[in-house]
């Protein structure tokens, strides 16, 4: 089990998540579920179907999840993030370059909501909310930003 990293400011939860990230898309989950609060409430509604709640049910899949990938990385791009208490979210995209299920390497962007908790004077995620952009609907196309980066 990897150890876990104490991050006492948003901000360095933030920048955790972020290296674990790119160590997710090459592969290696545990620095992402080092991430996560040891919590019976912490719930995951996964991009590729799965919905979990509790930890173990999160690493089993989050394990799932990263020996899907193979040298790539997820970059997160947190279009808001905001922190109040002992709560704080981020709401954004992960983009990147990656093999999954040895497949040629292709892009990727995910639409992502992170939840964080301040748990004993840490932050830890205790949310995951993510899926593959579906198209905007609207004529003009969206007012944020397109899945392949644009505006």
């Amino acid at each position: 089990m990897a150890m876990i990293t104490k991050h006492a400011t948003f901000a360095e939860a933030r920048g955790h998540v972020r290296a674990a990230l790119a160590a997710m898309g090459s592969g290696h989950p545990d620095a992402y579920i080092d991430c996560w609060a040891r919590s019976d409430d912490a719930t995951l509604f996964g991009a590729w179907g799965p919905i979990e709640k509790g930890y173990q049910h999160l690493v089993d899949t989050f394990r799932w999840v990263g020996h899907r990938f193979t040298g790539g990385m997820l970059v997160p791009e947190d279009v808001v993030s905001f922190e109040s208490g002992d709560l704080a979210y981020t709401v954004g995209f992960e983009r990147g370059e990656v093999s999954v299920d040895a497949n040629a390497p292709t892009m990727m962007t995910i639409r992502v909501t992170h939840i964080y908790r301040r748990i004993e004077g840490e932050w830890y995620l205790v949310h995951r909310h993510a899926d593959f952009p579906p198209s905007d609907q609207r004529a003009g196309g969206s007012h944020l930003a397109r899945p392949d980066g644009g505006t």
